[in-house]
């Protein structure tokens, strides 16, 4: 957006839509992300606030919605969870007073307290307003009167175990006291999968479970309790199941000295590390994954299918290693990669080698786009049985003098990316995988890594949406990293991966992860990021990313050369190293080759400029 946007109704396609549902019978109501969302979630041109807009957006959904033909119309607003304002609440409650004359109006938030919400809009007229009553319990809601329906989320749509049924009933019986009700989940159902039905869980663990379909189920049968008709076999088998997740010896509390999170000064590992690994200035690398080319993934199925043995997929996956490493080395690469075939998703991977998960067969949502993942369930405490890399790099290393870096995924991306236990704190399971990793990257060390990756995408993606709860996050997030990774010795050098976020707001705990590198998403923000690392006095190694891989296009010399350039008005050429934005499974071959040859020449360019060696 900028200063001069202004919004244009056209709303024909939306009503054709709810059209065509009225004429099959079904009572449609029409979800819309409300203004304040809207604009929370834009960006600017021009450096003009986009809140700005706030006041002439409400005009144009008065208009929208009073083109509806429909009982209700849903309008969600998760921006009330997060700290707003009070001028800009003013304009909130302004806006969503003139849109509820219209009636039938259901402003929905989730994601947080919807104690905000509830002070904003209660008593304005509106038709209902949802909360979300499973991220921060059931407050007193002392704004709401009981003058609209309160639609309670009690039921958690974002994660998968099974709602304790008494307990929500008791809390819904509080709320029914003081106004109307209903019965709902906490945020839409996008966030888990299906259902259970198609799940080969043991049956311990799948009664603990609720994916999408029970759920709706779970919903039913408490507004079915709250309206006096009590399903109580049902009831009995929801109290069962917590109780038996509750005294479980898999979920039982690890009580154990954790051992140091501190390793020496980076100046110190610096100089052992400049000796031990004889890099040129600007080194070269990539993320780690290299493309996932169709013979990869036919040599997995075949695998699921037992149509080809354990052994001869390893085989396919150690040829497959052979032309990484191969083409590598052609490229002029300085620290290689063994290009993870191996592995169906990074986090995934792990998962399958850990005690204390759960992969499921059909258990697929949406990760962006038309990308769905499956996400693991960890269930119980966390393990390592046995090393998960190891082999995979020692024999990627056999193959070559340069480096080859150990590849490995942190533990707050661990948990952000599976479903994850909700009856222990998330810092005591992110320890757990922590002590894991640890393990994992004491025996990459032993066999021979010289260079170890903990990439952490998900740092910045878990950050709270109020700032009253981000330092403790921060605080644990970077004490479970640093406790995975301050076992390696200093001659030892430890990267990570950072990427899908902007940064700048989290620049301190990213300097606090200590790592000795640290390569970061920067091609499609010009580089922005390195301006926040340069005023925070960043001292660390960097790579911020010259090839922003998310486009499927080979970048010109000029624009690499262009990023570099900007990299080095920022950082110390001794602690610049040039890679791409990302991992490469998503691309194809010729473009991967295409752009490492433009990445690899550059940074050559750059070190006959500054003249520099390390």
């Amino acid at each position: 957006l900028s200063a001069d946007t202004r919004f244009v109704l056209d709303a024909s396609a939306l009503i054709e839509d709810l059209r065509c549902q009225q004429v099959r019978g079904v009572n449609a109501r029409p979800v819309l992300v409300g203004p304040l969302t809207f604009l929370s979630l834009a960006r600017t041109t021009d450096g003009s606030n986009p809140l700005d807009h706030l006041p002439a957006l409400f005009e144009v959904y008065e208009r929208l919605i009073k083109s509806f033909d429909t009982e209700w119309v849903q309008i969600d607003e998760p921006a009330l969870v997060t700290d707003v304002a009070p001028e800009v609440l003013e304009q909130v409650r302004a806006g969503y007073t003139t849109l509820a004359k219209r009636g039938g109006v259901f402003v929905n938030t989730y994601f947080g307290s919807g104690d905000q919400a509830l002070n904003t809009l209660a008593g304005i007229g509106l038709g209902a307003i949802g909360v979300d009553l499973v991220t921060h319990g059931v407050t007193e809601l002392a704004a709401w009167k009981g003058e609209e329906l309160l639609v309670a989320g009690i039921v958690d749509g974002r994660n998968i175990w099974r709602t304790d049924l008494c307990a929500a009933l008791a809390s819904l019986k509080r709320l029914a006291a003081r106004g109307p009700i209903a019965v709902s989940t906490s945020c839409s159902l996008l966030h888990v999968p299906y259902t259970l039905e198609a799940e080969n869980i043991e049956p311990e663990v799948r009664d603990w479970l609720a994916f999408g379909s029970e759920k709706i189920t779970e919903v039913k049968l408490l507004a079915d309790a709250l309206a006096g008709n009590i399903d109580a076999a049902a009831f009995d088998a929801a109290s069962a199941a917590i109780a038996s997740r509750r005294t479980s010896p898999r979920t039982a509390p690890i009580t154990q000295e954790l051992p140091g999170r501190s390793r020496g000064s980076f100046d110190t590992r610096v100089t052992l590390q400049e000796k031990s690994l004889e890099l040129p200035a600007l080194p070269t690398t990539t993320i780690g994954s290299f493309p996932q080319t169709p013979s990869i993934r036919s040599a997995r199925a075949r695998l699921r299918k037992e149509s080809i043995t354990l052994e001869q997929y390893e085989e396919a996956m150690r040829e497959e290693i052979d032309l990484v490493i191969a083409k590598q080395e052609e490229l002029g690469l300085d620290v290689l990669v063994h290009g993870e075939p191996e592995r169906n998703d990074m986090v995934q991977y792990f998962s399958e080698l850990l005690d204390g998960f759960l992969s499921t067969a059909n258990g697929w949502v949406q990760s962006y786009g038309s990308r769905c993942v499956r996400p693991p369930v960890l269930f119980g405490n966390v393990s390592r049985p046995a090393p998960m890399t190891v082999k995979w790099f020692q024999y990627a290393q056999s193959l070559t003098q340069k480096h080859v870096k150990g590849m490995l995924t942190g533990p707050v991306t661990i948990l952000a990316w599976s479903f994850v236990r909700d009856d222990q704190p998330l810092a005591t399971t992110a320890d757990q995988v922590a002590l894991a990793l640890r393990d994992e990257i004491n025996d990459l060390i032993e066999a021979g890594a010289k260079i170890i990756q903990v990439d952490e995408p998900a740092i910045r993606e878990l950050l709270p949406l109020r700032d009253v709860d981000k330092p403790a996050y921060l605080q644990w997030s970077v004490d479970s990293f640093r406790l995975a990774t301050a076992g390696a010795p200093d001659d030892v050098q430890i990267h990570t991966h950072m990427c899908y976020s902007e940064f700048n707001e989290v620049i301190s705990s990213v300097i606090a992860l200590d790592a000795d590198v640290t390569t970061i998403e920067a091609a499609r923000s010009d580089m922005q990021v390195l301006a926040a690392l340069k005023s925070s006095g960043f001292e660390l190694g960097v790579g911020p990313g010259v090839w922003d891989i998310h486009s499927p296009r080979v970048p010109s010399a000029q624009e690499v050369d262009g990023l570099l350039e900007a990299a080095l008005q920022s950082v110390d050429p001794r602690q610049l190293w040039v890679n791409p934005d990302c991992g490469l499974k998503t691309r194809g071959w010729p473009e991967v080759e295409a752009s490492l040859k433009v990445l690899v020449e550059s940074a050559k360019q750059a070190r006959e400029k500054i003249g520099a060696t390390i």
